[in-house]
């Protein structure tokens, strides 16, 4: 007797039809989108059933049967329940997965076909084709899966035209490659790569042959890098085995550079380079120099240390050979949001050629400080906190050899600000600084200054309004007062009774109170008062010693304070006029002039008259008025008795101009003609003399949106004597008619013209508030020399979008003073232009020049010109100056990027003028 089950045809094909179906799902569930419930548990059953337990469910098959024919066997129900607890153990697959088993599904897809190898367990993807695995993402126009080694293998085709096709791209992380085929084991990890690029950072880097041994780690044979993003780039290093650290750096044998194609016979032993973006420490190469004064020099030799997110350092040298040198350490910190800042500590040993013919060198030693601050306006609302600082030896400028343009500057200025808010009620602010003059050797510090201010406040408003409020609401109470400390010494004879000695202090109390009135139709009136009070720690007496025939100073340090109030009542207003007669076919369709006149009637009374004083200045006995507190920090009120009327008239005109193909209302545009020009001066009537005082006159305009001018003078009503001393008499009267004398005036005018710019301007100010953000705080001095440093050096500069551009500036002016023997005036008149431009000779070439010529001394005080090469990936720079106070010649090729901005070739030399 047979015990075993039946065999059907039709079960048989279902279960032959099931197993089938089963092995391509399997093969195929790449293609599916990635679920844990789908392929963990098939591949458990395929991978740990046994093909000995195929014969089990045919077994199960079966005994059902049995089971419903004869239910009373027990040894039937026994089977059966030992086969379900078989069955289902099976069923909770609580198997160990196979080792060759990935940890991740595979995606893969192509747009024209799938080749799937059921013996060989291959999967060719082809066109298009695409495989992702983790965070790998792989494409090429052909790419083979090997399911047994776990190997894929990408490769291009070449069309009937030569041209290839689907050239694999490799990215991983931060890895991205393109090659002419890539190997790589999903398993491991690790692949082979021929004719490889890849980018790290700024740097391009090809290889013949590159090994991918672990996710950061690559070696490359026959390697080649280079900043230079063309195929075939403009120059290159060439090296026969080089390592990889992704994004870290790069390590190589011996290297050597090549120029287009060509090789030079230039062997470095061995190449280090950093890839890593952002900062990182390392060694600062120097620049050789050549200069009369100091000889032979390493200038900027150095190292960079990365302590902390926020905090890094720089220390670099100079070094000469006639025995000088120079230090800077340079820590810089920033906190995101807070604040950031800077320092430079310099100290420099001077050791250059002597003048004197009796020594040979002239040794002197000297030191500089800078320090600039910042903090975030976010980080405390309300509060700020900023600094700049550059104090040292008055004579470090003169004998710096890096940088001749502040040999020439003669002031150092220092300043530390802080201020605090208190509701936009009151405000406190407090500062601190320094300056000094390198020639004078005199420094001044301030510490502290500040000042308090309390906002305009109502007394008498209400503090719920209920309509209209009322006109004696609006009166308002302030209060600003500033104080100053001030100590003055010669660097060279500095000592503490010097310093307390030359101790100034000065405070100044200021209660201004306001009251807006109605306005009566067109015309405000506006009352106001004013109250100021000054406290002096010293003051000074002259008298005439007719021994020696000059005026003998002699200072008091005493407390002392002065007072002077004042009171005003102004009215203003707002006159119109348009004149639109033009014409039907003019192209000026109206002009428009708008005068804004304003009257003050002004009372003072005399309460500091009992501070001045007449003294003798000459043999003559001519005299002058003179207060004991001039020269002191806040200085003296005017003296005598003033009630008058002040007044000023401003104007305005512009015009509308109609457009020649436009001839719509839209055409018609507004054409400013002038933007303000008027006059300014007041009449005393309580004065016993020169009740009149000057007239200011001033012109602002912009013509044609191009010509900017502005201008100002000061004219005085009366005549003169015959030394330019002022008597009381109005140049109009005696004959003839006169405004009086021009005592000082000035004019500039300035305009530029620039060809279109290919960039556009919301890319450029992009730009602009992006490094503007990421700038740490500067000095006012480091940003002159960097301003100082382009304009030395514009061929570094410039700009090959701009096809060319011309500026035009000029400046008159001149001022009458009072000569420092008394004896009268004299007349200082200086008069300048200054000339820019450049244009492109070619679009890789450009030439500019810039010009100063001195109308006064007839003479070119400056002329310098530049020469820019374009080189793609290169720059060279031509910049000459062959007059000014010095002159100079340099040439520069080096690359564009920053990672090789130090790989440059330089020639610098200085004529010094006596």
């Amino acid at each position: 007797m047979i015990n075993g089950g039946k065999f059907s045809l039709k079960y048989t094909s279902s279960g032959v039809f099931t197993l089938l179906l089963c092995t391509l799902t399997l093969l195929a569930s790449g293609n599916y989108h990635k679920s844990t419930k789908f392929y963990k548990p098939f591949l458990q059953v395929r991978d740990t059933i046994p093909v000995k337990r195929d014969t089990v469910p045919v077994k199960r098959d079966t005994i059902p049967l049995k089971r419903d024919t004869i239910p009373q066997v027990d040894t039937t129900n026994k089977q059966t329940d030992s086969l379900r607890s078989k069955f289902q153990l099976i069923d909770t697959l609580n198997v160990k997965i196979s080792k060759d088993s990935l940890d991740a599904p595979v995606s893969y897809a192509a747009s024209d076909s799938m080749v799937l190898d059921v013996h060989t367990k291959k999967i060719t993807l082809y066109n298009s084709a695409n495989t992702k695995y983790k965070d790998l993402d792989l494409t090429a126009y052909k790419i083979e899966l090997d399911q047994t080694s776990q190997t894929v293998v990408a490769t291009y085709m070449v069309d009937s035209t030569g041209n290839l096709v689907g050239k694999p791209k490799f990215l991983q992380g931060e890895s991205n490659m393109d090659a002419d085929s890539i190997i790589y084991n999903f398993k491991t990890q690790k692949g082979i790569t021929k004719s490889t690029f890849t980018q790290q950072g700024e740097m391009f880097v090809y290889g013949e042959r590159i090994k991918k041994v672990n996710v950061t780690d690559f070696f490359a044979l026959k390697g080649r890098f280079t900043t230079c993003n063309l195929d075939t780039p403009h120059f290159a290093f060439r090296t026969n085995k080089m390592k990889l650290v992704n994004q870290k750096l790069a390590v190589s044998g011996p290297i050597h550079p090549e120029f287009e194609g060509v090789p030079v016979p230039i062997y470095i032993p061995f190449g280090f380079f950093p890839l890593s973006q952002g900062r990182h420490s390392g060694i600062l190469p120097p620049q050789f120099t050549a200069n009369e004064q100091f000889g032979l020099g390493l200038e900027g030799l150095g190292y960079y240390k990365v302590l902390s997110d926020m905090f890094d350092m720089m220390l670099r040298a100079d070094i000469y050979s006639y025995g000088g040198y120079r230090l800077n350490l340079t820590p810089t910190y920033r906190k995101r949001y807070r604040y950031s800042g800077r320092m430079n500590l310099a100290y420099q040993s001077t050791r250059i050629l002597s003048d004197d013919p009796e020594k040979e060198f002239d040794v002197s030693k000297s030191f500089n400080i800078q320090w600039s601050h910042m903090a975030d306006a976010k980080a405390r609302p309300g509060t700020s906190f900023q600094a700049s600082v550059n104090a040292g030896s008055t004579q470090y400028n003169q004998f710096v050899g890096v940088n001749p343009t502040i040999n020439f500057q003669n002031q150092l200025y220092s300043s530390i600000s802080y201020s605090k808010n208190w509701d936009n009620k009151f405000n406190l602010s407090l500062n601190a600084g320094h300056d000094q003059n390198s020639n004078s050797r005199l420094i001044n510090v301030r510490l502290p200054d500040g000042s308090f201010t309390v906002n305009n406040f109502y007394p008498l408003q209400q503090k719920e309004f209920v309509g209209e409020a009322k006109w004696y609401e609006k009166l308002g109470i302030g209060l600003n007062t500033q104080f100053r400390n001030q100590v003055s010494f010669y660097d060279s004879a500095m000592s503490m009774n010097q310093i307390l000695d030359t101790l100034q202090w000065g405070v100044q109390h200021n209660i201004p109170i306001t009251l807006a009135l109605p306005s009566l139709g067109p015309i405000q009136v506006s009352p106001g008062m004013s109250y100021t009070e000054r406290w002096y720690s010293s003051h000074f007496d002259q008298n005439w010693n007719p021994a020696l025939n000059k005026v003998d100073t002699s200072f008091t340090k005493q407390f002392s304070a002065a007072r002077d109030i004042a009171f005003s009542l102004g009215v203003n207003t707002a006159v119109f006029g348009t004149y639109n007669k033009f014409g039907k076919n003019s192209r000026v369709q109206a002009i428009r002039h708008v005068i804004r006149p304003q009257v003050s009637a002004n009372y003072k009374p005399d309460l500091n008259g009992k501070d001045y004083k007449t003294v003798q200045v000459d043999s003559t006995g001519r005299t002058i008025r003179y207060s004991k507190y001039q020269g002191t920090l806040y200085g003296p009120f005017g003296e005598g008795e003033f009630g008058g009327m002040s007044f000023t008239l401003d104007n305005n005109l512009e015009m509308k101009v109609r457009s020649k193909k436009d001839t719509t209302e839209e055409g018609i545009r507004k054409v400013r003609l002038l933007d303000g020009f008027g006059v300014t001066g007041s009449y005393n009537f309580m004065a016993d003399s020169f009740k009149l005082s000057t007239f200011n006159f001033y012109l602002r305009s912009t013509l044609f949106e191009k010509v900017n001018i502005t201008a100002s003078a000061t004219v005085d009503p009366y005549k003169t004597d015959r030394q330019g001393y002022r008597v009381d008499e109005y140049a109009w009267t005696g004959g003839g008619f006169s405004l009086g004398r021009l005592t000082s005036g000035n004019i500039a005018i300035s305009t530029s013209f620039t060809s279109q710019k290919s960039t556009s301007k919301e890319q450029v100010s992009q730009v602009q508030d992006d490094l503007a953000s990421a700038a740490l705080p500067m000095t006012l001095e480091e940003q002159q020399a960097q301003l100082n440093y382009v304009r030395n050096n514009p061929a570094e500069f410039a700009d090959f979008d701009i096809p060319w551009s011309v500026n035009l500036s000029y400046s008159l002016s001149f001022t009458r003073f009072l000569k420092g023997d008394y004896s009268g005036y004299e007349t200082q008149i200086s008069s300048s232009i200054n000339v820019s431009g450049d244009f492109n000779l070619t679009p890789k070439w450009k030439i500019g020049a810039n010009t100063y010529y001195d109308f006064q001394g007839s003479s070119l005080q400056q002329l310098t010109m530049f020469l820019s090469r374009e080189l793609h990936c290169w720059q060279l720079g031509i910049n000459i100056t062959p007059v000014g106070l010095y002159r100079s010649f340099n040439i520069t090729i080096n690359p564009k990027s920053g990672l090789l901005r130090d790989l440059r070739i330089n020639r610098t030399r200085y004529f010094y003028t006596q």
